[in-house]
């Protein structure tokens, strides 16, 4: 069994469907489908069934299961591996962060990167999803939280305030009723964020208007007078037409964290960009 072929098994065993698996693996539905087909000639009986609910594996298929995931992780493995052994500063350093993280603060470093090292190609993951770093997913991540996967090189990199935005009508409605502001929160999943609580607490007479797992998107609807905002400071203070409400105590910061795979830590491309990050932004919160 090739490993190429188990790559497709796997993606149509957690996808459900012949197109989700091409689409997460970038190639045809015919070719999905294929090699599925191989697969089950060789193997002599059927490995998935069809449902109402798409493909599920058969008894066949579920005992295969085990053992392309454990061919997985040794693939995983090596190429991480051979990654972490290129002595060459050149090629592509896949970075996994906030929106916000990689526009307003990290970018800078990312730029004194490309000047130092133009062949490494920097690819920024902007999402608020927690990318899997043992399959690859990315290099190395940022994040507000720990890492909690095992084999995971991590340290506290800096401390980001936070402050509270309006527009100049929202600040001035504030001060006239501070009840009709509304205020923009994140959503449901991250309800549990320090500032969320904090807002909640300083403001408990006003109504949430609107929720978003995206600071750039609340920041952007804070801009256009829709209510309250506690934004990132390098982002709110980055945004003319936002500006900064004192109170009497301000919005918890938050630490940020850099991780990586164990197996990538002679990765050179990644070092050279966590030494640029060290000088340009640790342990100084940034302004």
């Amino acid at each position: 069994m090739e490993w190429s072929d188990v790559r497709i098994f796997l993606a149509v065993a957690r996808g459900g469907s012949f197109g989700e698996a091409a689409r997460s693996l970038g190639v045809s539905h015919p070719t999905i489908g294929r090699r599925i087909k191989v697969l089950e000639d060789e193997a002599q009986q059927a490995l998935f069934r069809r449902t109402k609910d798409g493909l599920v594996l058969t008894d066949a298929g579920d005992n295969v299961l085990a053992l392309a995931e454990s061919m997985e992780d040794s693939a995983l493995s090596m190429e991480r591996r051979l990654a972490g052994n290129h002595q060459r500063l050149e090629g592509i350093l896949r970075i996994s962060s906030a929106d916000w993280f990689a526009g307003y603060v990290l970018a800078p470093v990312l730029v004194e990167l490309a000047r130092r090292h133009p062949a490494v190609v920097p690819e920024v993951i902007a999402s608020y999803r927690l990318l899997d770093l043992s399959r690859r997913d990315a290099d190395v991540a940022f994040r507000i939280v720990p890492f909690s996967e095992p084999d995971i090189v991590q340290r506290r990199l800096m401390r980001i305030p936070y402050g509270l935005y309006a527009s100049t009508e929202t600040a001035q409605a504030l001060q006239d009723d501070p009840a009709s502001v509304g205020l923009i929160l994140m959503n449901t999943a991250q309800s549990h964020f320090p500032d969320v609580a904090w807002v909640l607490d300083t403001f408990p007479r006003s109504r949430r208007v609107f929720t978003s797992t995206n600071r750039t998107v609340q920041a952007q609807m804070c801009l256009r007078g829709l209510g309250l905002a506690v934004l990132p400071r390098p982002l709110g203070d980055a945004l003319a037409g936002l500006q900064r409400i004192d109170t009497p105590d301000q919005p918890p910061m938050r630490d940020v964290w850099v991780g990586y795979h164990h197996d990538l830590r002679h990765m050179d491309r990644l070092r050279a960009m966590l030494d640029i990050a060290d000088m340009m932004l640790s342990d100084s919160p940034a302004q």
